[in-house]
């Protein structure tokens, strides 16, 4: 029976020891059943021995790194009866430490075994470090993406299109031209952009429109672009119309002839200085349109 136990644990024991609190440990649990204990008996063998156990030794974890350890599937088929508290670690000086405390033939065999274990451990630690410091630097960069990630969530509710208003202080130039290009995303068919002051950085916004979506821009004769600014976006970005006009004073976004927005600045200088969007009733953009 003995013999079968050792064979049992020299092909398992590898993966009760755990790393906690930057060290090698082993759970009371695991190491009952080593030593062919139940969980209360072995523990009550450790408290009558208390004064041999300090804290470096063996310490109780906390419910967090229990948690972490994911064995609750295990703990609820093993022999840890009673009630159900949380476990005690056993670092490596202290399972040597049990080795002057559980007695017998049994013992003995599994105090060799785990000695040799703990042995061949520490030097694949020692041997493979650089693949831990790896290990350590992938997790670093995991926990950096997850914070990009919420960040990046944060910005999405920030910019949602569902927005009907909004303001924007001096200073927001990157909050102001993500909400703009938010709107733009969403056209499907048809933008139509009024404003009396339009230049290459305004095209630039538009590069971020659906595939098919055309674009007419209303603004003042005395526009900074030029035919040719016009014929190199309609090569990569087609197709844009340039219309004049010198009827309009607002500045007017008008998505797929539904949605139009207000917006109290020129696009070129959003965020520039303190500026207010809203969404229009749909009913007046064939006002509008007539009257341009």
């Amino acid at each position: 029976m003995e013999n079968e136990i050792s064979i049992l644990e020299e092909n398992t024991i590898r993966s009760k020891i755990h790393f906690i609190r930057g060290q090698q440990v082993m759970l009371d649990f695991d190491l009952a059943e080593i030593y062919g204990y139940e969980t209360r008996r072995f523990n009550e063998q450790v408290k009558n021995n208390q004064e041999r156990f300090d804290e470096d030794f063996r310490f109780q974890l906390t419910k967090d790194e229990f948690d972490n350890l994911n064995l609750m599937s295990k703990i609820s088929t093993s022999s840890w009866g009673g009630t159900r508290k949380l476990p005690y670690a056993f670092t490596e000086q202290g399972i040597y430490m049990l080795m002057t405390v559980i007695k017998g033939e049994l013992a003995v065999t599994q105090s060799k075994l785990l000695i040799r274990t703990f042995k061949e451990m520490k030097h694949f630690i020692q041997n493979n470090s650089h693949v831990f410091a790896e290990l350590d630097n992938i997790r670093k960069h995991l926990l950096e993406s997850d914070k990009k990630i919420d960040e990046l969530f944060s910005l999405m509710d920030k910019y949602n299109i569902k927005d009907e208003q909004g303001i924007y202080f001096q200073g927001q130039i990157f909050d102001a031209y993500a909400k703009f290009e938010s709107f733009i995303a969403q056209a499907k068919k048809e933008i139509i952009l009024i404003d009396n002051y339009v230049d290459l950085s305004i095209l630039q916004r538009l590069t971020k429109k659906k595939n098919g979506v055309n674009v007419t821009i209303y603004t003042a004769p005395k526009t900074k672009l030029t035919a040719q600014d016009i014929q190199t976006f309609n090569a990569q970005y087609p197709t844009l119309s340039l219309k004049y006009t010198t009827k309009a004073h607002d500045r007017f976004l008008i998505i797929d002839q539904t949605i139009m927005y207000h917006i109290g600045a020129s696009l070129k200088d959003l965020g520039k200085k303190l500026f207010a969007f809203s969404i229009l009733d749909g009913a007046y953009i064939p006002m509008i349109l007539g009257n341009i």
